[in-house]
């Protein structure tokens, strides 16, 4: 009963962590932490899978090992959240909503550009 409820967890998140890499506003590296952390309790072949999977299995490890997220994972998020806010301002939202959308946006934002960067995701020198 166990190892099911984590499967069934673990394919739900795997599958909105999928969606999440071709939608723009759903995140994609979350759903793929849940999703590990369910198949290592339900399946260690979709676990094995998921880690070693080429797309995905960099962003979960750089986390496991680390903590860290990729410059460019930082920067296609942040983005997001600014594009986020400024559709949200374009379509006139309400004051109410507005102001709790910048308060989420900017903790998540702070808390993504607060984690390290992985070790070997260094900006490459520049010849002079």
């Amino acid at each position: 009963m166990n190892r099911t409820f984590w499967f069934i967890g673990g394919c739900l998140a795997l599958v909105c962590g999928i969606v999440g890499a071709v939608l723009p506003l759903l995140p994609t590296t979350p759903f793929l932490l849940v999703a590990t952390f369910a198949f290592a309790r339900s399946s260690p072949r979709l676990h094995a899978w998921l880690i070693e999977h080429p797309r995905f299995g960099p962003p979960i490890n750089n986390w496991h090992t680390q903590r860290a997220i990729s410059r460019k994972a930082k920067l296609t998020a942040v983005a997001v959240m600014v594009a986020t806010f400024a559709i949200s301002l374009a379509l006139g939202a309400a004051p109410t909503i507005l102001i709790i959308q910048a308060i989420v946006l900017t903790c998540a934002g702070a808390f993504i550009l607060s984690r390290p960067v992985p070790a070997g995701d260094d900006v490459p020198d520049v010849k002079t």
